[in-house]
């Protein structure tokens, strides 16, 4: 991939840099030479970003060209964005306090070289930072009120780093380009690249690290080079074509960042941040499957005005949940109205509304795989051993599973398939897992998760690697058709 740097003057980057080709702006706008050039990583560095200014223009016209701009016009609109500054600010509340805790003054400005600041207690704020406003080069003010927190951050050009920055820019960015040429590096020849955000050190992952190498295995047999990248792999999403997400998704989360980034990439992406944002929230879900007539258990959305209707309508014991519940967290079964003030009382204030459901007892709930709007597997999961739930979590950070059972698609029932379709059609045409249980002869749909569980062993135990090859070709069609233009981006 050519990496080109782009200034209004190439006399204002002052660097040299080897391998790294250094352009006019007015020439990358103008020559025809350069709106033909393919596969170009871009490094936007002229003075200003502003609307229609040539800046501005850089980065528009090398997105239209499919070369890769950084900073790219979704981080310009970013830069200027005072509420996306107090989302990254609240975000990384944590790392801003711990970096600038020995600060003594209650202003502080962090420069930010290619993800790096000269004193290296700041790398890791700066890196995070880095990933959110990608520019090259970037200045970040804080203050202190009570506690840190960013109050703006903006590009700089070549022209405003010291002298005595200027070696350490040179360092930080040969590392930068060296890393690049490295990273994309590949044995073989490959026609796609496909990114796999997976986090080995997570207790209870979507997969397994056995699965994440059958789902590897099965993308490189159609022609895709993988990579697992993690949080710290922001900046490097444009590299690829296609991104994997196999981490537990919330919106206020990286794992949104990275979809809703690779999705405005034009990239091919599972789950992309709708599915993200519909299947997170429980509320949505409720009034959704409700509005299309999908069938589910008797269901309350719950305020603070309407918390004495639960029990009239639902009875005791039933079921509450937080409406960004997951893996069984956030989701209480209450027996009596004294638990049911006091789970309420916990609850809505960390949200203002809340799903009441009545308890259907079951020994196991159904599972239904869909993609691409095809049920692709099913499986029952057994309640944990004297419990009512799946999980059961021990208060300490561990948690005890049931038993499963993976049956043929064919084999499970008809109608808790049709629901599962039905709801997961919904949500759009990713990967879902549809949890259905069946209470007599009568099946409810629970709720639809993206971002399913597959382990190995477990979800596959009928498919086998079938399975992964399945999921991987639907990834390879999707690149394929935008590549042609077929589905736009």
């Amino acid at each position: 991939m050519p990496i080109v740097i782009v200034a209004n003057d190439p006399k204002a980057w002052p660097f040299q840099i080897p391998n790294v080709e250094v352009l006019d702006a007015r020439s990358y706008l103008t020559k025809p030479e350069y709106s033909d050039m393919r596969g170009v990583k871009l490094f936007n560095l002229c003075r200003s970003y502003r609307y229609q200014s040539t800046g501005y223009y850089v980065s528009l016209l090398a997105e239209a060209r499919g070369h890769k701009p950084l900073p790219s016009i979704t981080t310009i609109q970013d830069l200027k964005s005072q509420a996306m500054v107090r989302l990254v600010s609240d975000d990384l509340e944590e790392l801003i306090q711990e970096s600038l805790a020995p600060i003594q003054t209650d202003k502080f400005t962090l420069t930010i070289y290619f993800g790096k600041n000269l004193a290296k207690r700041y790398d890791r704020l700066c890196l995070n930072l880095f990933n959110v406003f990608q520019a090259p080069m970037l200045r970040a003010q804080f203050v202190r009120d009570e506690t840190w927190h960013l109050r703006s951050i903006a590009p700089i050009s070549a022209s405003e780093v010291p002298e005595s920055h200027r070696d350490f820019v040179v360092q930080v960015a040969q590392e930068y380009f060296a890393g690049r040429r490295l990273r994309v590096r590949r044995q073989t020849p490959s026609r796609y690249d496909m990114a796999i955000l997976w986090d080995p050190n997570d207790p209870a992952p979507p997969s397994n690290k056995k699965a994440i190498q059958k789902f590897m295995k099965a993308a490189h047999s159609l022609g895709f080079s993988t990579e697992i990248i993690s949080r710290d792999d922001y900046a490097r999403i444009a590299e690829f074509d296609a991104l994997f997400i196999r981490e537990t998704t919330a919106v206020n989360h990286y794992t949104y960042r990275f979809a809703r980034r690779a999705d405005s990439e034009g990239m091919v992406v599972m789950d992309d941040p709708e599915s993200i944002v519909k299947c997170t929230n429980k509320v949505y879900l409720a009034e959704l499957l409700t509005r299309h007539e999908v069938p589910i258990p008797r269901t309350i959305v719950v305020h603070r005005e309407n918390v004495d209707v639960i029990e009239k309508e639902l009875g005791f014991p039933c079921v509450i949940k937080k409406p960004d519940s997951a893996f069984s967290q956030g989701v209480v079964k209450v027996n009596t109205p004294k638990e049911l003030a006091e789970k309420l009382e916990v609850f809505l204030e960390e949200s203002d509304l809340l799903v009441a459901q009545e308890f259907l007892p079951t020994t196991f709930d159904w599972r239904i795989g869909i993609l691409d709007r095809r049920p692709l597997y099913a499986c029952k999961y057994y309640m944990a051993s004297n419990h009512w739930q799946i999980i059961k979590h021990d208060g300490n950070g561990g948690s005890e599973f049931g038993k499963f059972e993976t049956l043929p698609v064919e084999v499970a029932p008809r109608r808790a398939v049709r629901a599962a379709l039905k709801a997961a059609d919904l949500i759009g045409d990713g990967f879902y897992g549809v949890d259905v249980k069946q209470s007599g002869e009568r099946f409810y749909v629970i709720e639809v998760n993206d971002n399913p569980s597959i382990d190995c062993g477990v979800e596959d135990a009928v498919l086998r690697d079938e399975l992964y090859r399945r999921v991987m070709s639907v990834f390879f069609t999707r690149v394929q058709q935008r590549k042609a233009g077929i589905i736009n981006p």
